[in-house]
């Protein structure tokens, strides 16, 4: 005879006799009353909020003649059945049975409800004496049955590895991951939006690559069978969008999209991540800073009522303009030392050296200046700080100054110390775009880094012809986080990257 029975999870594992005993709960449902699991459908008439908010002003032991249908899991069960807790996408709301007066076969079937389970009820809508809004049920189904008990009798994963294991315990037992998460997609449909107003087309573009690009970083790698040949998942989809704009399908285009970067996981990394970038024709890197600002503040407002935010205790306040602060000036205002006078780029390394930050050799000035900043100056930006002017040679897709060619016509956001959007004017003309490739191929970034490969049909797009254009990016992942007070990028993404449970 098989054994249909379901074990337990882990991490978070019941006993197995708890496992047991809920298996059994099944069978006798099934037996007296058909397989839950056979149910395709119960006509739900109402929301557990929308009946809060249609009777909030019911008066205290007031009862009226309004029959609704309501379902949602089982969160609390008191006095035999009399009272049951249940939860829906919305709120909790109470269902009362008479329990003196409830038929046989019902009072037979409250004694088959638990924790966890998903259960139909119909009945009249009242206010307790006490003041709750309650169903007074009628009839009572179970819906679905949870073999598996619920964490903590619903108080909440203490794991923290298992609350993003089994992520979707965690959201039945924490409403402020149901509120992170739920804010994280408003969020980003307040972008979309707001984007939509302004005249931006949504695009999409590969997720596979044929190389490596769009970015400095280490590739997830697959091979396609068919073709017998490796593919790259997508580090950025920069390249693939400003060819969207030269072929004219939109002077203005953005992609909410996910990228993968085979590199290290922190509180604020994880290896599939999103991003939002965008382009648009005839403007440059000031019309970028201007959205940043206008899309952030217009997030802020929408989640919060206001362009100030509390975080980390903290309050950040996003309405427009902030500082544009250059890269140098901020190393020298934080340390003292001068990287404009130091162009030679051993100099450079010794008085990195001398503030104690310690660079390889074969680094770039330009790699040498962005370590120091990264090491003295980055957690210093709490406020939102546009950094301007960051080094030509860490910014291998951006305009030079005319004026100053070591100085890309790029910027770089940070707010609590975090990076969290990168723009520029884009680089337009193919034999500059072709040396730079050529540079950075060149540059050191790790002993193990292989050479960062060249787009040749990157490059024979843009010899087609692209117009000036703004580009650019802002972490979905990091505004998540400083929107909802999130100390760790594993809150606001749903399932964050996890090692296999050995368990």
């Amino acid at each position: 005879m098989t054994d249909n029975t379901v074990p337990a999870l882990s991490p978070a594992a019941a006993p197995q006799d708890e496992v047991a005993r809920r298996n059994a709960q099944l069978e006798k449902l099934t037996e007296a009353y058909g397989n839950p699991f056979d149910i395709t459908r119960f006509d739900k008439t109402h929301a557990a909020a929308a009946i809060k908010e249609e009777f909030a002003q019911l008066a205290n032991g007031e009862k009226t003649d309004t029959r609704v249908s309501v379902a949602g899991r089982v969160m609390a069960i008191r006095n035999g059945g009399m009272f049951i807790v249940i939860l829906d996408d919305s709120d909790r709301l109470q269902i009362f049975h008479d329990i003196k007066h409830v038929p046989p076969e019902r009072a037979e079937l409250l004694n088959l409800v638990d924790l966890g389970d998903i259960i139909g009820v119909t009945g009249i809508v009242r206010r307790t004496p006490r003041g709750e809004i309650t169903v007074d049920a009628e009839n009572l189904t179970i819906l679905s049955k949870a073999l598996e008990p619920p964490p903590e009798k619903f108080h909440g994963l203490k794991d923290v590895d298992a609350r993003f294991r089994h992520r979707e315990q965690d959201l039945v037992a924490t409403p402020r991951t149901r509120e992170t998460l739920r804010a994280r997609y408003k969020m980003v449909a307040a972008i979309r939006q707001f984007l939509y107003e302004r005249g931006f087309l949504e695009v999409e573009t590969p997720m596979l690559h044929t190389l490596a690009g769009g970015a400095i970083a280490k590739p997830f790698v697959t091979h396609h069978n068919a073709l017998d040949m490796p593919l790259y998942m997508r580090i950025a989809p920069e390249l693939h969008l400003k060819r969207l704009v030269i072929g004219g399908l939109s002077e203005k285009v953005f992609e909410i999209n996910r990228c993968f970067r085979n590199e290290g996981l922190s509180p604020r990394h994880n290896p599939e991540f999103t991003s939002l970038e965008l382009y648009e024709a005839y403007v440059d890197f000031t019309a970028m800073i201007e959205i940043t600002e206008a899309i952030i503040y217009h997030v802020a407002v929408t989640l919060h009522g206001s362009g100030k935010v509390m975080f980390d205790e903290k309050e950040i306040d996003f309405t427009p303009p902030w500082p544009r602060l250059g890269m140098v000036d901020l190393i020298k205002t934080h340390t003292g030392v001068d990287f404009d006078g130091l162009t030679d780029v051993e100099a450079a390394r010794a008085a990195a050296q001398k503030i104690g930050v310690q660079t390889m050799p074969g680094l770039s000035w330009g790699q040498v200046v962005e370590a120091v900043f990264g090491e003295k100056v980055e957690d210093r930006l709490i406020q939102p700080t546009h950094v301007v002017d960051l080094p030509k040679e860490i910014s291998p897709l951006a305009k030079a100054w005319p004026d100053r060619p070591h100085v890309a016509q790029r910027f770089e956001t940070y707010v609590n110390g975090w990076e969290i959007a990168n723009a520029f004017s884009e680089l337009n003309d193919p034999r500059e775009q072709r040396a730079r490739f050529m540079e950075q191929a060149e540059q050191k970034r790790g002993p193990d880094d292989p050479p960062h490969p060249i787009d040749e049909d990157f490059i024979k797009a843009l010899a087609f012809g692209m117009p000036p254009m703004g580009g650019l990016g802002v972490g979905i992942d990091r505004l998540g986080m400083l929107m909802t007070d999130s100390k760790s990028i594993r809150e606001v993404i749903a399932f964050p990257t996890m090692r296999p449970d050995e368990g």
